[in-house]
């Protein structure tokens, strides 16, 4: 006999981007009658305020579990320099723990929804005959690349793809992707964070199913690719894929009261937000860069600054410190942008932000939290990538999606020049006018798709009726 809740164990890799997601997924689950607790594991590196946000989580969602797993013990010099291979190591070691806490529950859980970085829990999940399922918190055309990660491995050895710089990648569902646009651990294949990689995307095919943190009608392509089986090339079957986006954090936050403040006293959409992400840092020179571009271009600017990054290797995976804006940024400029600029130090309430009427544009580094949450507001971009798999999203999103225009010169130093043209561009042209026009639309398209009737929204409801039946089905 089924139970009258089932409860679905949620496990999200340390990344907030990849957290934040997770929640809003425990919520949707609790909202259907599911019961949810998500685990979690403190991470080894800098990835923004996890600690304070799984707080005020708890306390915002009283109906979820959280349950955070021990500590384990991580080699004390890293192979790799990318965080990634941390976070594969950290997860990879975690799996005892996790399995000791899987079976310290009463009743079993029906299901186990995991992270891309998380998949090696694939293993923890057999002895106990528990259906694992895959939340992909990026696109569906991030997704169609990793399924077909393994044949691309295969083709391009015993290349990196650094080595295929400007070559073309064919991908079922996606535009041509040049080879060092892919994520910026995987270009050198010696490398742990590359093999790791490799070995989560030949693992995607075992799960039950695939939550995407997308929407139909954004990505139709990519998801017809990887429905139709065409991204995986071993002769394994693709799992039913399950768009059920966009997942957002739309709640008010604590703070950024300045900010929303500043924005109340401005026109309508006269205002462009710079914003890259909770790990997104630049170097003195290139702060200095956004500045003069923001000054010469005489649009007003929200822009959150960050403290460069630390060239100290035992450093590397720290927070930053609070910026010194007066020693960062040109002389003079605060003072000479006060009536039209605010700059504010490390964090800014992004969603909120941006859902602002005074938002006209917004610089992005390109994160899908970030994108979806521009979508949503219907805010056209300025794409501007800088780890991760965020240079592959900056290509989908201007030649796939047509919601952003680049940045040029994201691969070295974005100019005063660029900045300032490029701000103008989104501001005052016919282009600019375009992309806006597209922003609205896809705004009225990503309420659909979560409405009533709308496609994420069917999705949602035949993934939960899948996860219910689970248990009577004997999964």
């Amino acid at each position: 006999m089924a139970r009258s809740k089932e409860m679905v164990v949620l496990y999200p890799s340390p990344g907030m981007g990849h957290l934040v997601s997770m929640v809003e997924l425990g919520r949707l689950f609790l909202q259907r009658g599911l019961a949810v607790t998500i685990v979690t594991v403190d991470p080894p590196y800098n990835t923004g305020s996890t600690a304070s946000f799984i707080a005020r989580a708890s306390a915002a969602n009283p109906g979820i579990a959280f349950h955070r797993l021990p500590a384990v013990e991580l080699p004390p010099n890293p192979s790799s320099h990318h965080h990634e291979a941390l976070a594969f190591d950290l997860l990879r070691r975690s799996n005892s723990n996790l399995l000791s806490f899987l079976r310290s529950l009463s009743p079993a859980p029906s299901a186990l929804v995991l992270d891309f970085f998380c998949l090696f829990a694939l293993d923890v999940a057999v002895p106990l005959h528990l259906p694992c399922f895959l939340f992909f918190t990026s696109g569906s055309s991030v997704l169609a690349m990793f399924l077909h990660l393994p044949s691309l491995d295969a083709a391009c050895a015993p290349r990196s793809f650094r080595d295929l710089a400007g070559t073309p990648l064919s991908i079922p569902g996606v535009p041509p992707l040049p080879a060092d646009h892919m994520c910026l651990p995987m270009l050198d294949r010696d490398d742990d964070a590359y093999r790791g990689f490799v070995y989560l995307a030949d693992r995607i095919p075992d799960v039950k199913g695939i939550f995407v943190n997308t929407f139909r009608e954004l990505e139709p392509r990519a998801l017809e690719a990887v429905a139709a089986g065409l991204c995986v090339t071993d002769g394994r079957s693709t799992p039913p894929v399950y768009p059920i986006g966009p997942l957002i954090t739309e709640r008010k936050t604590d703070g950024g009261g300045e900010c929303l403040a500043w924005l109340d006293a401005v026109p309508n959409a006269s205002v462009v937000f710079l914003c890259f992400g909770s790990i997104g840092l630049f170097e003195a020179e290139q702060l200095r860069e956004i500045a003069t571009g923001l000054d010469r271009s005489g649009h007003r600017f929200l822009w959150v600054v960050r403290s460069p990054p630390s060239h100290d290797p035992s450093k590397r995976f720290e927070a930053p410190p609070e910026p010194d804006l007066g020693a960062l940024l040109p002389e003079g400029f605060l003072e000479r942008t006060r009536a039209r600029g605010l700059v504010v130090k490390g964090w800014a309430p992004q969603s909120e932000v941006l859902r602002h009427a005074a938002v006209g544009g917004f610089v992005t580094h390109c994160g899908w939290n970030s994108v979806l949450e521009a979508v949503v507001a219907g805010v056209p971009m300025l794409a501007w990538p800088l780890y991760a798999e965020q240079w592959m999203n900056k290509v989908f999103l201007v030649e796939e999606m047509q919601a952003a225009a680049a940045v040029e010169g994201y691969a070295g130093l974005v100019t005063a020049e660029e900045i300032e043209m490029k701000v103008r561009w989104l501001m005052e042209s016919e282009g600019g006018r375009r992309l806006r026009d597209r922003a609205a639309d896809m705004k009225e398209r990503a309420a659909a798709a979560v409405g009533e009737g709308g496609s994420s929204r069917a999705a949602l409801q035949e993934l939960v009726a899948q996860l219910k039946r689970g248990e009577e089905n004997g999964e």
